[in-house]
């Protein structure tokens, strides 16, 4: 992880709707992970964009357990 490469994305839960701050290393190109969500703990998925070229963030998307990114 590269600090100068993390960015903090504001976000809901897919579930609950709450907001949270979600930091984002974008040092890591594009890729899929996971996270819970820091009220109800429930299974998110995310989905980083990251441009080849320029290297940065291009977009965050976020889903259920069972949603199809």
């Amino acid at each position: 992880m590269h600090e100068d490469a993390l960015e903090s994305r504001s976000v809901r839960c897919p579930y609950c709707d709450t907001p949270f701050a979600l930091q984002v290393d974008a040092s890591q190109g594009s890729h899929a992970t996971w996270e819970d969500c820091p009220r109800c703990c429930a299974p998110i998925q995310l989905r980083i964009e990251v441009s080849s070229v320029s290297g940065e963030l291009e977009s965050v998307t976020l889903g259920r357990d069972d949603d199809v990114l």
